[in-house]
């Protein structure tokens, strides 16, 4: 049967669109412990978080990850089943999409048919249930049922149940006694057509069963079980209801495999025989407070899917005891903010508005990825600390972080455990004043960074003093204001960024006022603001200072670079520019209108950008040259909107928060270091599995100007490059990307190099410092 499946794959190839594994580059994180559905299939358990899914295998206990890495789209899934049959798990989503993850294949069939109908409404192509019959599936949506044949990969009919022909919502579908049943939602009851009638399109040939509204329709052996939105659940009998129990809370979800019914509402599962006899009901432990989402059997163990623990294992006979399933992750999958550095990154998930209202308040925790395992921090750990936003690390003590929160101050992180909530009563922190409620608190910690001198500096919305510097040495704490510009704090919501340059200015973007430039020890403030000078508008989004002193701004409305930022409190004339590219020929302003989320400088000075809506650009360092533009079309994005980018500059990894999940891709550069002492090659010998023309030697740890030359053994020239001239992505042979060096293997004559030794010759142009490394090639 697969092989039948392969060829028609094959025949049907230039109709089809496959999802591509990225797996070689990229690298998802996603949350796995909100499981939305739980299904059986090839001797494993397959449970579905928001836009993911893992698997467990029942015989190896082992689970795997399948995501938007994987080739999956990041939508937001409503359901899922496997085909036994077919060696196939359907995947189907909110939009009316539905994917075909091949086993043991890197292909995923996405089916667009839903999507594209123009004659159903957006709400009304949701995927609720797939019921395999034969050689087909029966789907399950918003406006009907549609059939999917699983031999030729294609739909075949779509049947308009509800009264003259109208779309109805069904709810799932069952095969029973020759009969196609539908439960339908909103008082349309329960109807039928014969499995055998090659004219099921005409709503004419469906019949009502039973009226009432319907969530659920299985069966068990030889009996029909339905359950009734009233909490009801009957057995259906000559098409007569038969009433057996009513639930305490509607059931979530109800599933059934070839010996049990499976029913699982907020706080209990109850698993019932072919007869309707209870042989165990799971209830929500103590240990694991939780909302139970979905269940299947196996065996003698009871998978639950749960809203904050992944999936449960539990003994049938004796439900007490909970083993815990789920791959290693982030808390949630609606990362707001990331912090990047040395194989660390910290995550929060506490968004607030464009304006920096944080209501409503959210109590969410803290997600750390140390090394390759995730370390994750519940809220009830966090004194209370809502809305957390900015993570900074202290670069003198790298066990310490501070993030901070948008309503409670900000939350001191000491060796993974919260030590301190600095607020109003125990800090230079303040909170702003409603003079309708002098007892309110409402503390507005937003951006943070640390400056060379080892001070925390931090901004606080809708305060009179909002940038204090902190001391974590002496815990000492200094104010200051921005009167000469923001003379009402309240004229103003909140800061977006600060970034501190060489000379010790503080750069800020803010909601309403552009860019303010304060220097505490010159005494010096100042703003950017206004058409007048450059700004599109004055919601300035993010800031970038490069390694050329140039500011890189990001607004609301697009994005703009103060070239020269050392005479900005002298220059009357400051003025922010667009970069102006070409586009087939013609003359365009980079990033027009789009809204910057983001800007971080690599090692090679080369600028990531996130976008609201438009996904992550890579662009060159003076941004004429766009080398990557990731989208969910071309990537593993899970969603197009970012919220946030973060560098390892340790690795390369680039780190990429978007609101449907966090990603990682291997950029391959890294910062650059201050001698060449470090400097290194690898791998070392390249050995002859090694694709030496895919995967490239690197030469790590070089510095930032650099003079790069491979001979052979006898000194003959065989590859050169130099900093800032054969830079990565442009086509060299040898390229240099930040602190690490690529080479593809090839000579001069753009011939792959033979087997022998060859010297890889290190001079730095500024310093003179040289070094040689021996590097092996076996081919």
């Amino acid at each position: 049967m697969l092989k039948k499946i392969f060829l028609l794959v094959v025949f049907l190839c230039p109709l089809m669109q496959f999802g591509q594994d990225f797996s070689d580059l990229w690298k998802g994180h996603f949350s796995f412990f909100n499981i939305k559905d739980v299904i059986k299939g090839n001797n494993k358990i397959y449970a579905v978080s928001e836009n993911a899914i893992f698997s467990y295998d029942l015989q190896t206990s082992v689970t795997e990850g399948i995501t938007t890495v994987n080739g999956l789209s990041g939508e937001t899934i409503s359901t899922i089943y496997y085909s036994e049959e077919f060696d196939l798990l359907i995947v189907g989503y909110e939009t009316g999409l539905i994917e075909i993850v091949f086993d043991n294949d890197e292909n995923i069939l996405t089916v667009v048919d839903i999507v594209d109908k123009g004659t159903i409404t957006p709400v009304n192509k949701r995927i609720n249930h797939f019921y395999e019959f034969g050689n087909v599936v029966y789907v399950s949506t918003n406006y009907g049922v549609s059939v999917y044949d699983l031999e030729r990969l294609e739909f075949s009919d779509t049947y308009l149940i509800g009264d003259s022909g109208s779309q109805i919502k069904v709810s799932q579908t069952v095969v029973f006694d020759g009969y196609i049943y539908a439960a339908c939602m909103d008082g349309n009851g329960i109807r039928k057509g014969l499995v055998s009638s090659q004219n099921l399109i005409d709503y004419q040939n469906w019949q009502t069963v039973v009226s009432g509204s319907f969530s659920a329709i299985q069966s068990i052996e030889s009996n029909l079980y339905t359950l009734r939105t009233d909490r009801n659940i009957f057995r259906l009998t000559n098409d007569v209801l038969n009433s057996l129990f009513q639930y305490s809370t509607l059931p979530v979800d109800v599933e059934s495999d070839d010996a049990n019914l499976i029913i699982t509402t907020a706080t209990n599962v109850f698993v019932y025989d072919g007869s309707f006899n209870l042989i165990s009901q799971i209830d929500v432990n103590s240990n694991f407070s939780t909302t139970y989402k979905s269940a299947m059997v196996d065996a003698e163990y009871a998978y639950v899917g749960t809203s904050s623990y992944g999936i449960l294992k539990t003994p049938l006979s004796s439900p007490v005891s909970f083993e815990e399933i789920h791959p290693d992750g982030p808390l949630l999958n609606i990362p707001f903010s990331i912090t990047a550095s040395n194989n660390n990154l910290w995550v929060t998930f506490g968004d607030h508005t464009l304006y920096h209202n944080p209501y409503p308040l959210n109590s969410r925790g803290i997600s750390h990825l140390k090394g390759k395992d995730w370390i994750n921090t519940q809220y009830s750990d966090l004194f209370g600390a809502k809305c957390l936003n900015t993570i900074t690390i202290n670069p003198f003590n790298t066990s310490q972080v501070f993030i901070s929160s948008l309503f409670s101050g900000l939350l001191e992180v000491n060796d993974e455990i919260p030590t301190v909530l600095h607020n109003q009563t125990n800090s230079g922190l303040e909170s702003l004043i409603d003079v309708s409620n002098p007892n309110y608190i409402d503390i507005r910690v937003g951006p943070t960074t640390f400056d060379d001198n080892g001070l925390l500096w931090s901004l606080t919305g809708l305060v009179d003093k909002p940038l204090k510097s902190y001391n974590p040495v002496n815990n000492q704490w200094q104010s200051y204001d921005f009167d000469e510009i923001i003379s009402n704090p309240f004229d103003n919501n909140g800061y977006n960024n600060i970034i501190i340059g060489d000379d010790q200015t503080k750069w800020i973007s803010t909601i309403a006022y552009g860019v303010i430039a304060f220097n505490n020890e010159t005494k010096l403030i100042k703003n950017l603001v206004g058409e007048d000078n450059g700004l599109p508008i004055e919601l300035v989004t993010t800031l970038a200072l490069d390694k050329r002193n140039q500011l890189w701004i990001g607004t609301f409305r697009g994005l703009r670079v103060l070239y020269n930022t050392s005479d900005f409190f002298t220059n009357d004339e400051a003025y922010a520019e667009q970069v102006i590219i070409l586009e087939d020929g013609i003359a365009q302003e980079l990033l027009f209108q789009q809204f910057v989320s983001d800007i971080e400088v690599d090692g090679s000075n080369n600028k990531w950008i996130g976008t609201v809506g438009t996904g992550l650009f890579y662009l060159s360092s003076d941004g004429q040259e766009t080398i990557y533009h990731f989208t969910t079309d071309n990537s593993p994005l899970p969603s197009n909107d970012i919220n946030d980018v973060s560098i390892d500059s340790s690795n390369g990894v680039v780190y990429i928060a978007t609101t449907k999940g966090l990603v990682s891709f291997q950029s391959g550069g890294s910062s650059t270091t201050e001698d060449l002492e470090s400097a290194y090659a690898y791998p070392n010998p390249v050995r002859p599995g090694f694709n030496i023309l895919e995967d490239k030697v690197k030469i790590k740890d070089i510095s930032e100007n650099v003079n790069i030359k491979i001979t052979d053994i006898e000194g003959n020239l065989v590859a050169e490059a130099q900093s800032k001239t054969n830079l990565r992505y442009q086509g060299y042979n040898l390229e240099i990307d930040g602190g690490t060096a690529y080479w593809n293997g090839k000579n001069l004559a753009n011939n792959i190099v033979a087997s022998g030794v060859y010297l890889v010759m290190l001079s730095d142009l500024d310093t003179y410092e040289t070094k040689v490394i021996k590097l092996m090639v076996i081919r």
